[in-house]
C-alpha cells in the first residue's frame, strides 16, 4: 500500500518530488521491515523444525532394520522346533 500511496502522491503533486513520495515510500520500507522481522524467525525454526523430523525419520529406518536384522538372526540361530514326531506303534500282524 505504501508504493501505491506513493504513486498517488506523484499524481497529484505533478511532480517527482521527495515530499511527494517519501510518505509512502516510508510506509512500505516499514511494512517491508515488518515482514522481515517476522519471517526471517520463521525460517529458522521452519529449518530446524524440518532437520528434527529429517532425523527422527532416520533413526526410525535405522531402528526397523536394526529390528528386523535381529528377528532374521535369531531365525537363522535356532530353527524353530519341531513337535515331537510320534513313535510308530509295533507292526501288529493279524491272524486268522
Amino acid at each position: 500500500m505504501g508504493i501505491i500511496d506513493a504513486f498517488h502522491g506523484l499524481g497529484t503533486a505533478g511532480a517527482a518530488t521527495l515530499r511527494a513520495v517519501a510518505p509512502g515510500i516510508s510506509e512500505a520500507l516499514i511494512t517491508t521491515a515488518a515482514g522481515l522481522v517476522v519471517a526471517i524467525p520463521a525460517v529458522v525454526g521452519y529449518n530446524q523444525l524440518t532437520a528434527r523430523l529429517r532425523e527422527f525419520g532416520a533413526r526410525m529406518d535405522d531402528f526397523g532394520r536394526e529390528l528386523l536384522n535381529a528377528i532374521e538372526n535369531a531365525a537363522m540361530i535356532s530353527p524353530p522346533s519341531q513337535p515331537p514326531q510320534p513313535q510308530p506303534e509295533e507292526i501288529r500282524r493279524r491272524t486268522f
